[in-house]
């Protein structure tokens, strides 16, 4: 399985380097039981941003005008296509995901983390949305944070 992945950090120094970057998402993205059409290559993109841009995306998108931690735009806002045993050279586009910094050094304290640790919560969660998992209840966020915990014991964080 490949990744491509695309990293736009507005923080300088990098918060993260972008090969760790690649790596957390190829293991994410490897972990068992996620049911994962087959493809190729994954592709998707990561943008660590401030609280003002977030906050611009929030309003315009989910009409909250209000910044956020961790935004995903999924490219298949539906199941995944059916793909059949062919699909070697087959490239798939996921989506995007926006993550605020100031929000992350803000909350990383709050849950007992690091930053980078945050980073990578915030992250995982916004992955899970590209993949089409949602929480619209208590038992769903529950199974969220769970795979959540998962990606990131599988990373080693």
């Amino acid at each position: 399985m490949n990744l491509e992945l695309i990293v736009q950090d507005l923080y300088q120094p990098s918060t993260v380097e972008e090969t760790t970057w690649v790596t957390w998402f190829q293991d994410w993205l490897q972990t068992p039981g996620l049911d994962l059409p087959p493809a190729d290559t994954y592709e998707l993109s990561l943008r660590l941003t401030t609280d003002s841009e977030i906050q611009a995306l929030n309003s315009q998108f989910r009409h909250q005008d209000k910044p956020t931690d961790v935004l995903s735009f999924a490219a298949m806002e539906v199941d995944f296509p059916e793909i059949g045993d062919d699909a070697a050279d087959l490239s798939l586009y996921l989506g995007d995901i926006i993550i605020s910094v100031d929000t992350a050094v803000r909350q990383a304290p709050e849950h007992g983390y690091s930053l980078r640790k945050e980073l990578a919560w915030l992250a995982s969660h916004g992955l899970l949305h590209l993949l089409g998992w949602d929480h619209p209840d208590e038992p769903s966020l529950l199974i969220m944070l769970n795979q959540q915990e998962t990606f990131l014991n599988h990373s080693g964080l």
